[in-house]
């Protein structure tokens, strides 16, 4: 109920900018609130920061450092990137049954075919053969195959996505970003490796768009860029599952009753157990083992 006493012109504040008059200290006439105490009231919220509700449990509060460490402490305010980041991740460990299972992969097949055609797909296609295309490739291979993996939850559905949007997850300067290589199921390898290329100088300049980092399906991502050996990476909410890289390094491995040096890199699928089971998670890996072990697969479709 409106209080009459109100002049039309601070009703229509009240309403404009949710600042009740009740709680405004008036300076009219018995007290009344003026058009000018609402501007004023207006002001001060516009000026205080936002409080952002969360549970108690997820606001950190931290003990004073003794003086001669504060002293040498920097305190820097988190960029809004960063926070972005934090959240999400936050939410996708609350949400999420989240679960991750390993392999490994055998990369001689992949590291000799990429030796012997590199110079000549560098040459016709003006972009680089990296191993970022081989992984899409096996990746929609192995999703079309284990379906659950590249689904979502939408209340008590399940929501099924007939095609594969594969975020690549970059590093930048500024925090971590996942463009989406749209479609990826209908693209060459030439046009993956161009689409992550032309991602990966934009994420770092700052110039990727919004659109371009949201939609995805499936998720990759490369720590083996930095040395990582062994991971369990986090979803990227909602997507059920994401794909984690790691670098590729010499192990002594029995092939057929011999041990012998192999090219080996550990592969982690951490997934959201509410939609994806154990045995799904495992045959999903063992089709990306398969397809980056005999590359032949992913081009005759198998």
């Amino acid at each position: 109920k409106q209080d009459a006493t109100l002049a039309p012109s601070v009703r229509r504040l009240e309403a404009e900018s949710g600042v009740q008059a009740a709680g405004v200290d008036g300076s009219g006439k018995d007290g009344r609130v003026t058009k000018g105490d609402m501007l004023a009231a207006i002001e001060r919220a516009a000026a205080a920061p936002t409080p952002v509700p969360q549970p108690a449990s997820a606001v950190q509060v931290r003990a004073p450092s003794p003086a001669d460490d504060a002293a040498r402490e920097e305190r820097v305010r988190m960029t809004k990137l960063r926070q972005t980041i934090a959240r999400r991740l936050k939410d996708a460990q609350n949400t999420a049954a989240m679960l991750t299972t390993f392999n490994e992969v055998d990369m001689t097949a992949v590291i000799a075919m990429r030796n012997q055609y590199k110079d000549l797909f560098e040459k016709k296609h003006r972009v680089k053969l990296g191993f970022m295309g081989f992984f899409t490739r096996a990746c929609v291979q192995a999703l079309r195959e284990v379906p659950a993996v590249n689904a979502e939850i939408d209340g008590s559905d399940l929501i099924y996505k007939n095609f594969y949007h594969i975020g690549v997850a970059v590093g930048t300067e500024r925090g971590l970003v996942v463009p989406v290589v749209r479609d990826a199921q209908s693209k060459t390898l030439a046009e993956i490796e161009k689409t992550i290329a032309d991602f990966g100088r934009r994420a770092r300049d700052g110039q990727l768009k919004i659109e371009e980092m949201q939609g995805g399906t499936f998720t990759i991502s490369n720590g083996g860029v930095y040395g990582s050996l062994m991971s369990t990476p986090i979803l990227n909410a909602p997507q059920s599952g994401i794909l984690g890289m790691h670098k590729t390094q010499e192990r002594p491995v029995a092939i057929g009753g011999k041990v012998e040096i192999r090219p080996m890199m550990y592969l982690a699928l951490s997934y959201d157990h509410r939609v994806v089971d154990g045995k799904e998670a495992v045959t999903f890996l063992v089709r990306v083992k398969e397809c980056l072990e005999d590359p032949a697969r992913l081009v005759l479709d198998l």
